[in-house]
């Protein structure tokens, strides 16, 4: 990496520093930084934590280890522990996140990210930031690793949740669900009000981890920022599997959308926020990783996909990679509907992997047809 001279320095000041040669030495608070085992970073929401990683597809068999969709199933109950630790019902921080599900990448693949996390937890507490669920703000937690780790990539996954995307998924399924109305147009006048704001406190918070990295003693050339886009869950109306009259939907596919949503969903909503965050990476000077197409063909009910039955293993190359809303929630949280669940979140390391391994530019990351991880690929973008 083009950091290497400038690590090579650090090692020699805390050398000097080490062998009393004060004279040669720079601060004391900036001698140690960036010589430790090498990490990367995941920081941010729902989407980079690993919400959802509890789960190997959709089942509607909801009794014991759900058709071998539930990973929490320890031979007598559910211990959801056994997936996100001690973040269970909090952080949900899964064991195949997007940055452990990564492979070898660094010595160290350190996930700071939180589930339901917004800008504001993501800023320094000194500068406004706001502890979430029991943690620090992430930017303090990443001062702490910055100085015990040579930190080489973070991975950014934020504004899904200043902008409401939750609110927005609720909203449009309870408009198919109890109001048989559309939720696109109201939502969209939503998403275009506060759009802007949410965009300036992104390019905020790529700006504090920017401020902790120089504070513990790294320039700009030692380490990467990837901001990333979000995948859509849900697929196209005309990649549905199931009629958009009916409860089909609702009772057995989990996608309770409207056509017309559905489409603004995937097709509209989606990309205005990943343009707006590549826009965000333009402007800082930071590296895009676009998420959107991430998950085409495997989304929740898609014609591509199955869901897991008896006669159906649960399969990265045929299962769903998106968890569902289980409208009668039967099956583990609510919280953990229309995320990437095990599989998704898998495709997402590989995704990241991918891009540690290109230095420069923007990439899209995209999956192959009937292929688990190993299939996913970049394209320029």
């Amino acid at each position: 990496m083009s950091s290497t001279p400038h690590r090579a320095l650090r090692a020699l000041l805390a050398l000097c520093t080490a062998a009393g040669l004060a004279s040669v030495a720079a601060p004391s608070a900036h001698a140690s930084p960036g010589t430790g085992p090498t990490a990367v970073v995941a920081m941010g929401d729902s989407y980079i934590s690993g919400e959802a990683g509890r789960w190997l597809g959709n089942s509607l068999t909801n009794s014991g280890n759900r058709t071998g969709t539930d990973r929490a199933w320890t031979g007598s109950g559910y211990d959801p522990s056994r997936v996100y630790g001690a973040t269970a019902g909090g952080c949900h921080r899964s064991d195949v996140s997007e940055v452990k599900s990564a492979g070898p990448i660094a010595s160290s693949l350190i996930n700071l990210a939180c589930s339901g996390a917004t800008t504001k937890n993501v800023v320094r507490a000194s500068q406004g930031g706001q502890a979430y669920k029991g943690e620090a703000p992430q930017a303090d937690q990443l001062a702490a690793v910055a100085a015990s780790h040579d930190v080489e990539l973070i991975a950014l996954s934020i504004g899904g949740n200043d902008l409401g995307f939750a609110d927005i998924i609720a909203t449009c399924a309870k408009d198919y669900i109890v109001w048989y109305s559309y939720c696109h147009d109201d939502q969209q006048a939503e998403v275009d009000a506060r759009i802007d704001g949410v965009m300036a406190d992104v390019v905020r918070s790529v700006d504090e981890i920017r401020a902790v990295m120089t504070g513990a003693g790294y320039s700009s050339s030692d380490y990467r920022i990837v901001l990333q886009s979000y995948p859509s869950p849900i697929p196209r109306s005309s990649e549905n599997r199931y009629a958009e009259s009916g409860w089909a939907r609702t009772n057995t596919g989990g996608c309770p959308f409207w056509n017309a949503d559905a489409d603004w969903a995937r097709d509209s909503l989606v990309p205005q926020l990943a343009n707006r965050l590549k826009g965000v990476a333009a402007a800082k000077g930071v590296q895009f990783m676009d998420l959107r197409d991430a998950l085409q063909g495997r989304e929740v009910c898609a014609k591509a996909s199955k869901q897991v039955t008896s006669t159906v293993p649960a399969s990265a190359t045929t299962s769903e990679w998106a968890r569902w809303i289980d409208s009668q929630s039967t099956q583990g949280l609510v919280q953990e509907s229309m995320h990437p669940n095990a599989y998704g979140q898998q495709a997402l390391g590989r995704c990241l992997a991918l891009v540690q391994a290109r230095p420069t530019g923007n990439h899209s990351c995209k999956n192959t047809a009937g292929s688990g991880a190993s299939g996913m690929y970049l394209t320029a973008g």
